[in-house]
């Protein structure tokens, strides 16, 4: 048990030091609700994939469109 209490508290400081990648998509929309493009951001945090998400969304709603994840 001596052991192994060292190896568990080396694995959970491992763990909380990792941070959270996930796959997100992007979907954009016309005017008219109609789905016209997807982008994919693989392996990134949530808060990079909305900040690309964002830019593209600016870009649409040009034409009255948006963009979401």
């Amino acid at each position: 048990m001596k052991k192994i209490a060292p190896i568990a508290v080396a694995l959970l400081i491992v763990a909380g030091m990792t941070s959270c990648k996930k796959d997100y998509t992007c979907t954009c929309k016309d005017s008219a609700g109609k789905e016209v493009a997807k982008y994919t951001y693989p392996k990134v945090k949530k808060k990079d994939a909305q900040s690309a998400c964002d830019t593209w969304n600016n870009a649409m709603k040009v034409s009255g469109g948006s963009c979401s994840l």
